[in-house]
């Protein structure tokens, strides 16, 4: 009896310890690592949480830019942090889904070094045009490319990122070449397109709209299943030219996958409160995007689907990263 009551001691105090520990969360500065540069839909949406976690926690949130590989390098660096959730990933459809069937030795495992915490938000992409292209809408796209296959290019994020892959879904299914010239992120992709440099470009509604309502660049094609509220007068690649076509930017944050529980609980529900805020949704929804902040399983559930949506198509591509 007396040893029955000394576990129960022992485990009601292990579990006042983790409940506590859990409760004073955090009390030092958090690392949420970005696989991309400044500019392009995982820094903006990293630093908008990271603002507001700041805020809330009376805590710098910090982040970290760790760019290369398609964001190999930013992964395998959380992946190999302490598992104590003072480091997060922005992890994306790149990190999670895209780059386990493009890179042969990928240097970490998307599932088995990483626990879900929640998808942040999803953000469908533009078709975009320098003024200079003389093309208005995927019929005119397609039109144009057909009979000069390799000679048109477009910019995108950096190899395996959606705006890359976006495209070669394009080529695929409408039978076309257009060649992916690859950035190591969204904002000097953006420069150079805006420059002329590169006449087409798909980018997140997130960071490409402000330039399409300055008259700078020219949107003619949204790459959701349906129109987005943000630009209502845009139409879908699906609706025009491609019926079942959809290529949807998507941003979640993962830890290390030895993280204690609770301390996973801890940031899905403080990350949770931010995007189910009504101030949130309505800047997000502003700028085309859609809020996440499901459960760990429902995002776990999501990796597994896009994982295997985009593994199709890279075979198919023949994409292999060297």
């Amino acid at each position: 009896m007396r040893r029955i009551r000394a576990g129960l001691c022992a485990l009601a105090l292990a579990l006042i310890c983790t409940q506590g520990f859990a409760q004073s969360f955090p009390v030092k500065p958090v690392r949420m690592v970005v696989p991309f540069p400044p500019g392009g839909t995982s820094d903006a949406t990293g630093r908008l949480i990271g603002q507001k976690l700041t805020e809330r926690w009376k805590q710098n949130v910090i982040i970290d830019n760790r760019v290369g590989a398609g964001g190999s390098i930013a992964a395998e660096h959380v992946a190999r942090s302490a598992p104590d959730g003072y480091t997060m990933l922005m992890g994306s459809h790149g990190t999670q889904a895209i780059n386990v069937s493009l890179f042969p030795k990928l240097p970490y495992d998307p599932v088995r070094d990483f626990a879900p915490i929640t998808l942040v938000l999803t953000v469908p992409n533009l078709f975009l045009a320098h003024p200079s292209l003389p093309v208005r809408s995927m019929k005119e796209l397609i039109a144009f490319v057909k009979p000069r296959p390799g000679e048109l290019n477009f910019a995108s994020s950096g190899y395996g990122t959606m705006p890359h892959m976006a495209g070669e879904l394009f080529n695929l299914m409408a039978g076309v070449k257009m060649v992916p010239v690859l950035y190591k992120g969204s904002g000097p992709a953006m420069i150079d397109v805006l420059s002329g440099q590169v006449p087409l470009m798909i980018e997140a509604v997130l960071t490409s709209l402000p330039h399409v309502k300055a008259g700078k660049l020219r949107a003619f094609a949204i790459t959701s299943a349906q129109r987005n509220p943000a630009v209502p007068e845009i139409p879908t690649v699906a609706e025009t030219v491609l019926p079942g076509y959809e290529a949807i930017t998507w941003v979640g944050l993962v830890v290390p996958a030895a993280t204690p529980r609770d301390i996973i609980g801890t940031l899905h529900a403080e990350v949770a409160k931010i995007l189910h805020s009504p101030e949130m949704k309505e800047r997000l929804a502003s700028m085309g995007a859609t809020p996440g902040g499901g459960s760990a399983e429902q995002f776990a559930s999501f990796i597994r689907s896009e994982t295997e949506k985009w593994a199709k198509v890279v075979k198919a591509a023949g994409l292999k990263a060297e």
